[in-house]
């Protein structure tokens, strides 16, 4: 896999995850900008130290090119920046991996504008707003790669949970993203794809070694959806202790959309309710090896 000459923008790469990212992305020698504002759990605060670590780190390892970065990117104009920066230290972008993103808990009793604002900035906007902006250079390279950051949490009704409410909803909008870039850029070079990645971090509340679920057993995962092997878009790959499974919604065949679905007919709501129990067909079971 050749990463001869390319260069990366890690967002939240401080740390976990984004870290794991960056330092095998150096590894084999892409030039890579971290992202990271060291916010706290509830995505508040800012603490420079944090990727000034990450860079100090991976610059002891052999090709360990690597620039950070603290602009904030929970606005467009901070998103535009960054993008900016990258372009006036490398010359070109070719790899977007945006990883940032926290975790937090409020019921929907509970929650407040702040809180869900706050989630949508760094989970829904400012991807949107980074796509924008690299948008231009990576068309007129005719390359690039994008990967966005979903959740199971967000997919699966059984791995939902009580007051991820705000989390759930901004991560589900990331496929949705996905799903219209992938249109937009056929033809382009441009491939944007997601992952969603399971491991033990500090998002987790992890704070020491894992002994499984480990943030480098994702790596693989996002490496191939980085490189140029990767000839695909509108995936959703789904990560977590070095198994990969990449999985997509694909319309039935003989689908006549949006006139006939293939569905069931109904003229009346008692006929849906008679009809619930072939209406509402559950997920097949699949055993990956």
């Amino acid at each position: 896999m050749n990463f001869e000459n390319q260069t990366a923008l890690i967002t939240g790469g401080g740390r976990g995850l984004g870290f794991a990212y960056a330092e095998e992305l150096a590894r084999r020698g892409v030039h890579v900008l971290i992202q990271d504002s060291g916010v706290d759990l509830d995505g508040l605060g800012n603490d420079p130290i944090v990727v000034q670590k990450a860079v100090e780190k991976i610059r002891k390892t052999p090709n360990g090119s690597v620039h950070a970065s603290t602009t904030t990117i929970n606005t467009r104009e901070g998103c535009q920046a960054l993008i900016q920066e990258a372009i006036d230290i490398f010359g070109r972008l070719d790899i977007l991996i945006h990883n940032a993103g926290w975790v937090s808990y409020q019921t929907i009793t509970e929650l407040t504008p702040e809180f869900l604002h706050r989630a949508m900035a760094v989970q829904t906007e400012a991807p949107i707003w980074l796509a924008q902006a690299v948008w231009p250079q990576m068309t007129q390279q005719e390359y690039g790669r994008i990967v966005f950051t979903t959740s199971c949490r967000a997919i699966y009704p059984e791995y939902a949970q009580p007051g991820l409410i705000a989390y759930a909803a901004t991560k589900i909008s990331q496929i949705g993203l996905m799903n219209v870039l992938a249109k937009e850029s056929q033809g382009t070079g441009i491939e944007v794809n997601a992952v969603s990645p399971v491991a033990r971090t500090r998002m987790w509340g992890v704070n020491r070694e894992p002994l499984d679920l480990k943030p480098e057993s994702i790596v693989p995962g996002v490496m191939y959806l980085a490189s140029s092997e990767c000839q695909a878009s509108a995936w959703i790959l789904r990560a977590s202790n070095h198994h990969f499974h990449a999985i997509r919604w694909q319309e039935a065949a003989g689908v006549d959309y949006p006139i006939d679905i293939r569905g069931h007919y109904c003229k009346t709501a008692e006929e849906v309710a008679g009809k619930w129990s072939k209406i509402a067909v559950s997920v097949p079971e699949y055993r990956s090896n």
